[in-house]
């Protein structure tokens, strides 16, 4: 994904090209970003978006609300009882917890629809540091488009499409304005 332009601070319009060899060019969306900006040097509970290069790790999607994507990336069903701890002090920190969980997570069994697709990106992740973020994700936006705790946020369309065209190996790059 590379910075092309936007029309509100929290929203941009990115472009994301596939690395198939089939040459295919990809598409263009809008998306929310952290209401804390992009930064290369994110931490956790700064509500940033981490500028940089990172691999496509895997889907999760609510099955209640709908099937499966369509997509060549790993995918898996996430069931209410499902987190991600996002305390630094915890062994289990950037991880995926069962709930109820001792320490500080987010639900991924939302009440909203932010979380009813979401790619797992390789954000401090292998392995995890305390302090420098956790469940950063790429998820579905916000009915207002509003800016995300540090996620990409894109429309579901948007995020269907994207997942199409997704393959094991394609990485996501998210750069500073």
């Amino acid at each position: 994904m590379t910075r092309e332009d936007g029309d509100r601070e929290e929203t941009k319009r990115w472009r994301w090209w596939s690395r198939r060899r089939d040459g295919s060019t990809g598409a263009q969306a809008a998306c929310a970003l952290g209401k804390g900006g992009v930064r290369p040097d994110k931490r956790e509970g700064d509500g940033a978006t981490p500028a940089g290069r990172f691999p496509l790790r895997r889907v999760l999607y609510r099955p209640d609300r709908g099937p499966a994507p369509a997509t060549a990336l790993p995918c898996a069903a996430i069931a209410p009882g499902d987190g991600w701890c996002d305390d630094p002090a915890d062994p289990a920190y950037n991880r995926p917890v069962r709930l109820p969980h001792p320490a500080g997570h987010e639900r991924m069994w939302r009440d909203d629809a932010l979380y009813d697709l979401v790619i797992v990106i390789g954000h401090n992740d292998d392995p995890p540091v305390a302090g420098l973020g956790s469940a950063v994700f790429v998820h579905l936006v916000r009915p207002d488009g509003g800016p995300t705790e540090g996620c990409v946020a894109l429309a579901r369309t948007d995020l269907l499409e994207l997942l199409a065209a997704a393959a094991p190996g394609d990485t996501l790059m998210i750069r500073q304005p």
